[in-house]
């Protein structure tokens, strides 16, 4: 099965949930998919052709929102698969967005850094035409960041003869962007953590928690996990995977990823599927795609699984986790804290109103709380699994679209 027909499984799935599976065919339909081929001088001299995709799969709730990828990977059934999924993420935050995704394909490992720039610069000169700050909003994605997306804007803004910061998202900060944005998703998976302790009446000091990854998301997961006071027994690297039964320090963490290339060098060494088979009470898989998975599933025993990471468990894994009762936070609500940030950046851009850091975060902490609530509820009233609830609001709020204009 391709992502594709995984991600419109999903999504009939959800519309028959809620009685609503005649709205399949005009919902699983995108609406634009741009295939197109850029040029760019490498500095050899040589010219190099890339292929590079953007699909639009729906505007019924505003503009297209989505990442721009640089992968070998990259493929048109990607985006469109990710930008399907897209749509239902920014109707869980409740988000006047769509979703959107594209990328290109390369290896960015191969190229220099005004070579990268380069392709920046073509690509969003090949998608000009098909973005916009009311059309369709970008944003980073996998292999890109927010050097690619200020290079994006200025070539955006030199193509339309004017400033359009608003274009794009995830911008430095000295370039438009927001305050708040790179803590923005491990934070938000944090802020749900919260509302979860509050809910339950717990005391924070006597939680444990498992994080898989120490990358851009993670390691704001670790620190906001501190503040706190739950105990981040358990932390991942690339390099391997540790564990204090004390709790470890984030800035210890981070003076030893720093130092020694690794997280591993305190604590003891344990491996990545140890960690994730921890008896704790929050895991967070915040790296990487399918580590939870029918092999292993069985032996989880985190009383809650938040997915940080994109797609972190499968099919599968999620029929066995809802046998044993397991609490899913699905990734499609638990990372949306960087979407969320990246509207509250394009909302700074259009008005010219700048806000400062605790202003964003409190926005943040409010938003999710509140989509984190929703999902609560429905969760619990309709006696779903985690995933399934988080679809079926998902595909209400496009349905309610579609309906207020018949």
């Amino acid at each position: 099965m391709t992502e594709l027909e995984d991600a419109r499984n999903n999504l009939e799935d959800a519309l028959k949930s809620i009685g609503k599976e005649k709205y399949f065919e005009k919902l699983a339909r995108h609406e634009k998919t741009l295939e197109t081929n850029i040029s760019i001088e490498m500095d050899s001299g040589e010219e190099k052709v890339f292929k590079a995709f953007r699909s639009q799969h729906s505007t019924l709730r505003g503009p297209g929102k989505g990442g721009i990828r640089f992968s070998e990977h990259v493929s048109e059934d990607e985006v469109k698969a990710l930008s399907l999924w897209m749509t239902l993420k920014t109707a869980v935050a409740d988000l006047p967005y769509g979703g959107a995704k594209g990328g290109v394909i390369v290896d960015p490992d191969e190229l220099s850094d005004s070579e990268e720039k380069r392709l920046s610069e073509a690509y969003i000169e090949s998608i000009s035409g098909f973005v916009g700050p009311d059309r369709d909003v970008p944003a980073p994605d996998m292999n890109t960041g927010a050097k690619h997306m200020a290079w994006m804007m200025e070539e955006y803004s030199k193509i339309e003869g004017n400033n359009v910061p608003g274009v794009i998202t995830g911008k430095p900060v000295e370039a438009f962007g927001s305050e708040g944005r790179s803590e923005a998703t491990g934070y938000g998976a944090v802020y749900i953590i919260e509302q979860i302790i509050e809910d339950k009446d717990l005391e924070p000091e006597e939680l444990t928690a498992a994080v898989q990854g120490f990358g851009n998301a993670a390691a704001p997961a670790v620190e906001k996990l501190e503040e706190i006071g739950v105990d981040v027994v358990a932390v991942s690297d690339s390099g391997g995977a540790t564990k204090n039964p004390e709790g470890f320090s984030h800035g210890d963490l981070t003076k030893c990823k720093q130092e020694d290339g690794t997280v591993c060098k305190i604590g003891e060494n344990i491996s990545n599927e140890e960690l994730l088979t921890m008896d704790v009470d929050f895991l967070l898989p915040a790296a990487i795609q399918e580590v939870i998975t029918r092999d292993n599933a069985e032996k989880i025993q985190a009383d809650y699984i938040v997915e940080v990471a994109n797609g972190p468990t499968t099919r599968d894994a999620d029929k066995i986790l809802e046998e044993k009762e397991i609490k899913v936070i699905p990734d499609i609500l638990a990372n949306s804290g960087g979407v969320t940030a990246s509207y509250y950046e394009w909302v700074q851009n259009r008005s010219g109103e700048y806000w400062e850091k605790q202003k964003v975060l409190e926005k943040l902490r409010n938003n999710i709380q509140k989509a984190f609530k929703e999902f609560r509820d429905v969760r619990d009233e309709e006696k779903v699994y985690g995933r399934d609830a988080a679809y079926m609001i998902a595909v209400r709020k496009l349905v309610s679209s579609i309906e207020s204009r018949q």
